[in-house]
């Protein structure tokens, strides 16, 4: 689906959704446990495809108005009766790892082009060092992936720097393995504040897990027990990025995003990139409100380590700020949904952007850019759609998205939004 966004003024009141990796992770602690009420959850591709996995193994994932009610499979999942079909999500096909390699038996999990296109080795590694079987059918590390258990835990080492998700999966999985998982990195670990999600969510369903020396121990034998039966998802700072960024740089008036409550959530650092370039931007946290107004922004130098998915945000931010702007620590961002630093040097080059891409680095000079409206391609891929959307609010003229419907992925309603702000959108 192609979408056209023009030159535009933006202002008014937005929400950001709710939190994917937040919602990911509570369905999956639902099925783990004997089941929860998971309140304003994300609804969106990916996370269908975390609660049909949940399906597989022997649970039972239903909406009921806003809300998923989950009945849970008590740590002990099933064998599926068919192949898991992860679609584009990568973080469904890892967690999920973990809970087929607890399973009696051999489960298939699968994905889309670009999903299996994605490395998943060291966690097949770690779940063979803990007593379960796991390959890849073409022996390359990547999916489709034949996983088998029972899985009885122990101590593993893996690297931290392809994906944290690996953790997440290990973490979640061994704390109803017998032995537990004493995990140690071999690595600097990417992407932290996403197991620290991890964490989050672990304590409100009452299972402990903690970092340790340089990984992290869950004891094993544990058991999924939500407090009141129930978990609230809070608002995904990912999708407010974009907002943000609208405000920064075509607000008319101030835009407020609602739904921004602190939580352990690393890309809450937006803020504070923002700030530093010269945004004039406020954090209300009691009230989980941020609002911005139009600034003229300089360039800054900003390491993406923890922070991968605001690298499409930032880079546009970039080539609208005086000045050039450098996102390091950047390597892991070319094994997302698509090569994100290949696709953004490429897509602004387009727009009219001098940008500079180096294996771990991009570098978007802003004071030599003048974007001018162009065909843009989103390469499939949620984040690199909703960034051009935004590039597209202060480049002259229109400027039309290929693959605009990938914004399901994250943020379903992401154009009504902008549109709601008062940009012209014609999708």
């Amino acid at each position: 689906m192609d979408v056209t966004v023009a030159n535009s003024r933006v202002s008014g009141t937005a929400r950001a959704p709710p939190s994917k990796s937040y919602t990911h992770r509570a369905l999956l602690a639902a099925g783990y446990a004997e089941g929860a009420l998971v309140r304003n959850p994300l609804v969106s591709a990916d996370t269908r495809a975390t609660a049909r996995a949940v399906d597989h193994f022997g649970g039972d994932a239903e909406r009921t108005g806003p809300d998923w009610e989950v009945t849970g499979f008590l740590g002990a999942p099933d064998v599926p009766a068919d192949v898991v079909d992860c679609a584009n999500s990568g973080t469904t096909m890892r967690l999920v790892a973990g809970a087929a390699a607890l399973a009696d038996g051999t489960t298939v999990l699968t994905g889309d082009r670009s999903l299996r296109s994605r490395p998943q080795g060291p966690l097949l590694d770690a779940i063979e060092d803990l007593g379960g079987s796991a390959r890849s059918t073409r022996g390359n590390g990547q999916a489709p992936l034949v996983v088998a258990g029972p899985m009885d835990g122990g101590r593993v080492e893996m690297p931290g720097d392809v994906s944290s998700q690996f953790v997440t999966s290990l973490l979640m999985a061994g704390a109803v393995t017998e032995r537990g998982v004493d995990l140690e990195l071999t690595t600097e670990l990417k992407s932290a504040p996403y197991v620290d999600i991890t964490l989050d969510v672990l304590e409100s369903f009452g299972v402990d897990a903690a970092e340790h020396g340089d990984g992290y121990r869950v004891p094993g034998g544990q058991t999924y027990e939500p407090t009141d039966g129930e978990y609230a998802v809070p608002g995904d700072f990912s999708s407010a990025s974009y907002l943000l960024a609208a405000g920064a740089l075509a607000g008319g008036d101030d835009v407020v995003v609602k739904g921004a409550h602190p939580s352990a959530q690393g890309d809450a650092a937006i803020v504070d990139v923002l700030r530093e370039m010269g945004a004039d931007v406020e954090w209300h946290r009691d009230a989980g409100e941020i609002v911005v107004g139009r600034s003229d922004l300089d360039g800054v130098t900003v390491g993406v380590a923890d922070t991968p998915d605001l690298l499409p945000t930032i880079a546009v931010l970039g080539a609208a700020a005086d000045g050039t702007t450098t996102i390091t620590d950047a390597e892991h961002v070319r094994y997302k949904e698509t090569d994100r630093v290949s696709a953004m040097a490429e897509e602004l080059a387009k727009l009219g952007a001098d940008v500079e891409e180096y294996r771990d680095e991009l570098v978007v000079h802003g004071g030599n850019s003048d974007l001018s409206g162009a065909r843009v391609d989103g390469r499939g891929d949620h984040r690199i759609v909703m960034s051009l959307a935004v590039a597209a609010l202060v480049a002259d003229g229109e400027t039309t998205i290929a693959g605009g419907e990938h914004v399901d992925v994250s943020f379903p309603d992401f154009f009504d939004a902008l549109a709601d702000l008062g940009a012209a959108v014609d999708q």
